[in-house]
């Protein structure tokens, strides 16, 4: 170690060493321009950065390079270490010592590098001790807790850690019965759940006696964007919006292949296994309370989904718990339950929830064949009452898209005030637990009891101006809404459904000679050749990835109107609403829940040969295409985790656009969606009427799943001049730019 680095500093050459510990001990890893360029053996003791303050934000002076991984909590200011103290402590494996609250090396000297001041109200840290060095938990306690270290934790060296492992403090758990707050000191977590130990992740799978084989773990990834997927910052949210994106991105590519083949596989299953494979999570180990990056409201089409987050880690049993220590006793304690309708649950009401224990049932099926028994689950639930956990409660509800499955949303925390013993429609004893949600959070199934009511009677949404702004033009009526001020709808316009050309284009498209639909496997079909072989659209109509241009049948191929690959031409299926927005003017959300890859509408209008500033003033409803959405191309799954190949086809080479569309004086709901920095939804260019590549149809997909009521938002592009504040000409000279008011935290200051 001759040379200062910003991992720690170095040791003065004029120094004596009196007590050394043995060089094998410590790991050097010394970030350089490149990343890590030092290693020690596997075996070794890891050299560990720490700091109070979690993760590195603008204005910290500690810089390091983009790979250089989180270790430590976001909130922890350590005992002894004042509020406007600039000291941290730096802990060596093996040969540091703590002395009130700060770490010293074997000499008795402090480890110094300059952080920002520790936030007021510290809680202190406790570190679960594993004899697994992958396993690692931290939790908050209060402040009234006495801290022991038994000793380091054994950390691997950055490269190794997976960067989406997530080391917030939490709010302290309350610890209160029905009748008061219980003793919370000497509180302590035992034994983190290593999650990949159970079934895809999660828990033990009720009744199965049947071990379960060790996965074999890939190894990772060299290729750079795979080894910053779940996280390009240390913001949780983006972590578990990559991981969410991944997944249903290789879902659906997995289904796409699986179809060419004709086998009924499930896609999903598969889709987790990579994840899992390629240690591809977000919050992997149990915790109490909210989880970083989860918002109240959010929904999942799949019980993997929920794991590969850390919601919820059971992939069939509805109560998953873990144990937890409270001064002298130990009690496992329910974390999440899924009401998912396998047990006799009541759940009408969207406060409370009467939730059945778990057990008693046959292994082949669900049918109640002995009394539930006070262990596993319903224990954990039992205790969680006394206890005064907040548990995580997921509830089911619809696919309006999907009739037949089911949609599950994160309703936030409630706490069990009431247990007790019924007998059920089998004759069997159950166990009944009744799930209060805690005041104050935001709106989770509670919105989708309200949107029931009102596709039932649109008025009685109340402060509605139009019941359908289309005026049958859709199909599905488009409410005009307003609860924010006086006015009375957008300026006039002309509502079309069609792109309107100032002069007809005659270049035709090929068709195919498919007699029925374009099948997957048929490879003399031309729509699968145009498309590079492969159909765009699932089954279910989601798009399976984005291409610079996208191929659907036309009027000269022989396949039904039915045919899957006629997709986007059919018209919108959601239940949209034109709202009035705080500060950006009208705004448009869906009434319906989105899945990921779902078409949400077409930009229509009036197609022009250029753009200028209007005389009497700008033209605030223009898409003119510039570049390629990143949104979009950061979508597609990633080709070297199912072994294909990176390297991008003929055919993905992007070709400009020459297409401009004016909505001004006709339109339809697509004129209403805002600019995003952070969107939830794309453009896609779209052909499928004539021939001509210049002047596409540009089609709106969803990113990500989009709860409903939540605003539909797409990103308008770069401007050039980002960070004004001002209104100022673009690049071109033909737009101004404005501020932009997205409050994403990419958000660039500005728009076109």
């Amino acid at each position: 170690m001759e040379e200062n680095t910003k991992c720690a500093p170095s040791l003065s050459k004029e120094m004596e060493v009196v007590d050394v510990k043995p060089l094998r001990t410590l790991t050097p890893m010394f970030p350089s321009s490149l990343g890590l360029d030092a290693f020690s053996p596997p075996a070794s003791w890891p050299f560990v950065f720490i700091t109070p303050h979690g993760s590195f934000t603008p204005g910290n002076e500690v810089k390091f390079p983009s790979n250089f991984c989180s270790l430590y909590p976001t909130t922890f200011c350590p005992k002894g270490v004042s509020e406007t103290s600039t000291k941290s402590s730096l802990v060596e494996k093996s040969s540091g010592t703590v002395h009130d609250g700060v770490c010293k090396n074997a000499n008795g000297h402090l480890h110094d590098t300059a952080v920002a001041p520790c936030p007021p109200q510290t809680l202190p840290l406790i570190t679960v001790l594993s004899d697994n060095e992958e396993d690692m938990l931290v939790h908050s306690v209060p402040p009234t807790t006495d801290i022991k270290i038994e000793r380091p934790v054994p950390l691997r060296s950055c490269n190794d850690v997976p960067p989406t492992i997530d080391m917030n403090i939490e709010q302290p758990v309350p610890l209160r019965s029905c009748t008061g707050v219980l003793s919370t000191s000497d509180m302590k977590i035992e034994e983190p759940v290593p999650l990949r130990s159970c079934p895809m992740g999660g828990g033990e799978i009720e009744g199965s006696d049947v071990k379960k084989p060790k996965r074999k773990r890939l190894k990772k990834a060299h290729d750079p964007e795979l080894m910053m997927l779940p996280s390009s910052s240390y913001d949780a949210r983006e972590s578990v919006e990559a991981i969410l994106m991944t997944f249903d991105a290789l879902r659906r590519r997995i289904l796409q292949l699986e179809e060419v083949k004709d086998v009924t596989r499930r896609s999903f299953t598969k889709a987790g296994s990579v994840m899992m494979d390629h240690d591809l999570r977000a919050n992997k180990v149990k915790r109490i309370g909210h989880v970083p990056g989860i918002e109240v409201g959010d929904l999942f089409f799949f019980r993997i989904e929920m794991l590969l987050v850390g919601l919820q880690a059971q992939s069939v049993s509805g109560i998953d718990y873990m144990t937890v220590r409270f001064g002298d006793e130990e009690d496992p304690v329910a974390v999440a339950v899924v009401s998912a309708g396998g047990y006799e649950n009541d759940d009408e009401d969207v406060d409370v929830l009467i939730y059945s224990g778990q057990g008693g049932s046959s292994k082949n099926d669900k049918k109640q064949t002995d009394d539930q028994k006070l262990e596993r689950g319903n224990l954990a639930l039992e205790k969680s009452l006394h206890r005064g956990i907040d548990i995580r409660v997921i509830r089911t509800a619809k696919d309006t898209g999907n009739p037949g499955n089911k949609i599950y949303v994160y309703d936030g925390l409630y706490k069990i005030d009431k247990s007790w013993v019924e007998k059920a429609k089998s004759g069997f004893n159950v166990f009944k637990y009744r799930l209060v949600r805690e005041p104050g959070q935001p709106d989770g199934i509670a919105t989708w009891k309200k949107i029931e009511k009102w596709r039932k009677d649109p008025l009685s949404r109340g402060k509605v101006i139009l019941p359908d702004m289309s005026s049958g033009d859709e199909n599905l009526p488009v409410c005009l809404f307003n609860d924010i001020d006086d006015e009375k709808g957008p300026n006039h316009f002309v509502y079309t459904t069609k792109l309107h050309y100032s002069s007809p284009i005659s270049k035709p498209l090929p068709g195919c000679m498919c007699q029925s639909a374009c099948l997957p496997s048929d490879a003399n079909c031309s729509c699968l050749q145009q498309n590079g072989g492969d159909l765009p659209y699932t089954s279910n109509g989601l798009l399976v990835s984005h291409k610079p241009l996208v191929y659907e049948c036309g009027p000269s191929c022989q396949c039904t109107l039915s045919c899957r690959n006629r997709l986007t031409q059919k018209g919108v299926t959601l239940r949209f609403e034109v709202f009035r927005t705080k500060d950006q003017g009208w705004g448009l959300r869906s009434w319906d829940p989105i899945r990921a890859g779902a078409f949400i509408c077409e930009y229509t209008g009036e197609v022009i040969d250029n753009f200028r500033e209007d005389e009497d003033g700008e033209n605030e409803y223009i898409f003119q295409p510039r570049s390629t959405d990143d949104n979009a191309s950061s979508w597609n799954y990633i080709p070297e985790l199912l072994g294909e190949p990176s390297h991008p086809e003929p055919s993905d080479i992007i070709k400009p656009l020459q297409i401009i569309i004016s909505a001004k004086n006709m339109g339809n709901v697509s004129r209403f969606m805002n600019h995003s920095c952070s969107p939830n939804v794309f453009w896609q260019a779209v052909q499928h009427d004539h021939g001509d590549e210049g002047y596409p149809h540009i089609m709106f997909f969803a990113i990500r799943h989009i709860p409903p009521m939540t605003e539909l938002t797409y990103d308008y592009g770069p401007c050039g001049y980002e960070n004004s504040k001002e209104e100022v000409p673009s690049s071109d000279g033909s737009r101004r730019t404005k501020k932009c008011l997205c409050g994403s935290p990419k958000c660039r200051g500005v728009f076109c």
